[in-house]
Formats: structure tokens, C-alpha cells, sequence
């Protein structure tokens, strides 16, 4: 009966998707380039290994504003910073919307957060919220830890390695994709529920539920709320009074809280692992890094704070360099044309998901001199920054779509290496040499390095070194 099922199933796939297809060949639009698509599936048979590099390999061939067709969904990828910044800026508003995917459905609450909602009056709140309230630089820069600190109360335990699970689990649901994300209606549910594809996104949501209950649980003690970190601000904000300001839901928190845990502590790590990398396999980098840290922060510190953030400047440059060849996203989360626009002369019709890919455009070798190496230098002298206003470095997206979190994102990164580059040199294990580092990326949504990375610390005291 199910093969059955399925023969009937995809014979209406393949009739739909001929019209489809047909109607979109026949229209009077001039569309961006595109690979040959195949009935039913459209283009996705062109999409071997990790998305970012396929769409790069493409588009050497088909142009730097590309038209895929992944299932019924059509996607443009933008692959030049000229094209980035006709979408992010010239036509920011016309494609500030977000696709809908299942997973990230799932795990928003029903596209209750900030960067999976659809663009409307409710994001435009939500984004004041966290602007303003939650992630600006001088918030980010008063709180010590964004979820509080205590994840051992009343027989619930979380770990750091459970931590981590959770965090790489929740990556990976939100970049996972159904069939129902690529085929209309209930044929794709229906190969969704014969494939099981749902069950890893659904058990991903009740891991994370739990453990965010369980987080506010601990703020709504006495003693909890105390700390003013954003889970506090935002349970004040659901206590206020004030018949004319936004009460946000227990839901609301929960989806913000998922933005920051998720996206804030997924993407800091990752740049701070890419960048150690970088920095074993340059040692000239590596050891002009740490003698600027201490000499910029003097002699004999016990700590590194807030407070030291912006002062090393070398520092800067590293971070730069690393979110240049390494940004954890190599696509800013997809946009959704809401009208018709054109980019570079092609037609972008209403409805059409765009795929912004910043990796290409970081390596872009009529934008970059060496753009394979790492090279902090090259950002020496020069205005090229990642707060959106250069469209050859993106890794936080640019326009109205921008992360909110931005500041806290990089001042987490710009801390996490103060400490590991004042505090300890570094060397590698057991005789590996700089050569011998495996470079190869794995993931779907965030890019992480494959081969986790080991290094020995050596824990300074005065003039020598001591292994730890």
C-alpha cells in the first residue's frame, strides 16, 4: 500500500513540477542564469557536499546572481559584494522577509524570535526589544553571563558537554530541511511522515524546552533575579504593568532566549576555534598577537575583563581576518523577496528566497589580494568592517535584517581570545606539525571545523612557561 502510495504520489509531483517549470521558462522576466534543473527535484541533484561550496562553484559558472531551483522553492544566490550590497541595501526593505522552513519554525515557537520572523509590526517590536533592552553594547558589556549561571538546582543537571550537545543538536535541527520546505502542500508532509523527517528537529525542540524552563525556572527564584542578564530583563518586561508597552509571552522569551543561546554561543565558538586555528598554523601571527595583548594590558593580570574590550588593536585585525575566511555562517540567514526587484539587471520575482554567500564573498579574489591566506595586515589602515557597512565582510548580515546580537557576538569572541592568548602559549600535541592540521568544515546552518582542534596550553608564570 505504500508503494503505492508513493508511485501515485510521485506521479502528481511530476505533473505539478512540469507546469511549474514551464511556467517559469516561459515568463516574460529576465531571470538571473541558472544550472539545468531536473522535473521535480529542479536543481537539487547539483547539490553534492556543503552548500556554501557547491553554490560557489556555480556560480564561477553561471554569475555572481545565480536562480536555483531547490524542489518548487526559487532561490538567488548572491555571490559578489556589488550584488550583496544591491539586496542588503538598494532593495534592503523589498527582501527583508524570512522563507519558513520546519525546523526553524519549530524551534522559534511558531517564528516568535527575532531572526526567523517574518518581516512585520510584531519583528519590528520584537528588534526594538532587543536593541535597545537587551544587546546593545553597554547591556552586553554589564553582564557577566547572558543565561545566568546555575544549571545544578533540584535534580536538574546540565553539564558543559551536555551544554555543547544541546547547542550543536539545536544548530543542526535549524538547518535542517524537510520535504515540506522544498514540495508544496501534502505531499510533502505526507514524505515527511513516511521518512520520519520531522523526529531529530522534534526531539531537538524538547532537549532545548526543557533546559530554557528550566533556566527561567531558576530566574523566577528570590535569588535569581538579582543578576541582570537578559533572561531577568526580559521576565521584568512580562511583569511590567504598563498597558502601553509590548508584554512579551513566556513563548517570546523562550524563542529570544533560543536566538541567544543558539546563534550567540554556536557562532562565538566557532570563530574563536577557527581563529586559534589560524593563529597555530601562522605562528608569526600567533606570537606578534600575544606580545601586543601584553603589552597593550601591562604585566601580572589576575583577569581580563569588559573593560578591556577595543584596547588591542592587532586583535581587531585577527578577528576581522578569521570572520573574512572563516564566518561561522557561510550564508546570512536567507531573505525573502516580498515585491518584485531587480539585481544587476535580472528580474527577482515576489517570493523568492535569497541566499546571501558571504564565504564567497570573502574569498573573492577581485575583492582580496591572497585571498587564501590568512593575513591580519590587510586590514591595517584600512575602514573595511563587519558592522554591515562593507559589503566584502559580512559576517552579521547588513540592513534592517542585521543580527541584533552583533555586539554581543563579537565582544564574546574579542574576550574569549584575550584569555587564551595573555594567559597560555600554545602548542601542538604529540609532535603535530602546523602542516599537519586537518582544515576540512562540516555542518549545515553553522560551518565548524571537522576535525575538532587540539592544542597544547602552557600557563605562564613570570618569565617562564610551565605545561599545564
Amino acid at each position: 500500500m505504500e508503494i503505492l502510495l508513493c508511485f501515485f504520489l510521485v506521479l502528481l509531483l511530476t505533473l505539478v513540477s512540469t507546469i511549474y517549470l514551464k511556467n517559469f521558462k516561459t515568463s516574460k522576466f529576465n531571470l538571473p542564469p541558472s544550472p539545468s534543473s531536473l522535473p521535480i527535484i529542479g536543481n537539487l541533484h547539483h547539490l553534492s557536499g556543503l552548500p556554501h561550496r557547491c553554490f560557489h562553484n556555480l556560480s564561477l559558472k553561471y554569475g555572481p546572481v545565480m536562480l536555483l531551483r531547490l524542489g518548487f522553492v526559487p532561490v538567488v544566490v548572491i555571490s559578489s559584494s556589488e550584488a550583496a550590497e544591491a539586496v542588503l541595501k538598494t532593495h534592503d526593505l523589498e527582501c527583508c522577509s524570512r522563507p519558513k522552513t520546519v525546523g526553524t519554525g519549530k524551534l522559534s515557537y511558531g517564528f516568535k524570535d527575532i531572526s526567523f520572523s517574518p518581516y512585520g509590526a510584531y519583528w519590528r517590536e520584537m528588534r526594538k526589544i532587543a536593541v535597545i533592552e537587551l544587546l546593545s553594547l553597554k547591556k552586553v558589556q554589564s553582564f557577566r553571563v547572558a543565561l545566568g549561571q546555575n544549571f545544578h538546582v533540584d535534580g536538574f543537571v546540565i553539564d558543559q558537554e551536555r551544554i555543547e550537545e544541546l547547542v550543536t543538536d539545536g544548530a543542526i535541527a535549524l538547518g535542517t530541511f524537510t520535504f515540506s520546505d522544498f514540495f508544496p502542500g501534502g505531499a510533502g508532509r505526507f514524505l515527511d511522515w513516511l521518512f520520519r523527517r520531522n523526529k531529530k528537529i522534534n526531539r531537538a525542540f524538547k532537549e532545548l524546552d526543557a533546559f530554557y524552563q528550566h533556566v527561567i525556572d531558576d530566574h523566577l527564584k528570590p535569588e535569581g533575579r538579582k543578576n541582570k542578564d537578559i533572561v531577568s530583563l526580559l521576565l521584568d518586561m512580562i511583569d511590567k504593568e504598563d498597558a502601553d508597552s509590548f508584554k512579551p509571552s513566556m513563548d517570546n522569551l523562550k524563542a529570544i532566549v533560543m536566538d541567544v543561546f543558539l546563534a550567540g554561543i554556536d557562532t562565538s565558538s566557532i570563530t574563536m576555534i577557527w581563529a586559534m586555528t589560524e593563529l597555530v598554523r601562522n605562528p608569526r601571527v600567533m606570537k606578534k598577537a600575544q606580545e601586543n595583548i601584553r603589552i597593550t594590558l601591562g604585566a601580572k593580570r589576575e583577569k581580563i575583563t569588559e573593560d578591556d574590550l577595543g584596547k588591542v588593536e592587532y586583535l581587531s585585525l585577527i578577528i576581522k581576518e578569521t570572520f573574512r575566511l572563516h564566518p561561522p555562517l557561510p550564508f546570512i540567514i536567507p531573505r525573502e523577496t516580498m515585491s518584485h526587484i531587480k539585481i544587476q539587471g535580472y528580474d527577482i520575482p515576489p517570493k523568492t528566497q535569497i541566499q546571501v554567500n558571504v564565504w564567497a564573498i570573502g574569498r573573492d579574489p577581485k575583492r582580496w589580494t591572497d585571498p587564501e591566506d590568512f593575513i591580519p595586515e590587510r586590514f591595517a589602515n584600512s575602514s573595511v568592517d563587519f558592522r554591515g557597512q562593507h559589503f566584502e565582510l559580512l559576517p552579521f548580515g547588513s540592513g534592517r535584517r542585521m543580527c541584533p546580537a552583533m555586539p554581543m557576538g563579537a565582544a564574546t569572541v574579542e574576550l574569549g581570545l584575550m584569555n587564551l592568548l595573555y594567559f597560555f602559549d600554545w602548542g601542538l600535541p604529540d609532535g603535530m606539525k602546523t602542516g599537519d592540521i586537518d582544515m576540512e568544515e562540516y555542518g549545515t546552518l553553522s560551518i565548524v571545523k571537522k576535525v575538532p582542534l587540539q592544542l597544547v596550553p602552557l600557563r605562564r608564570y613570570g618569565c617562564g612557561v610551565q605545561e599545564v
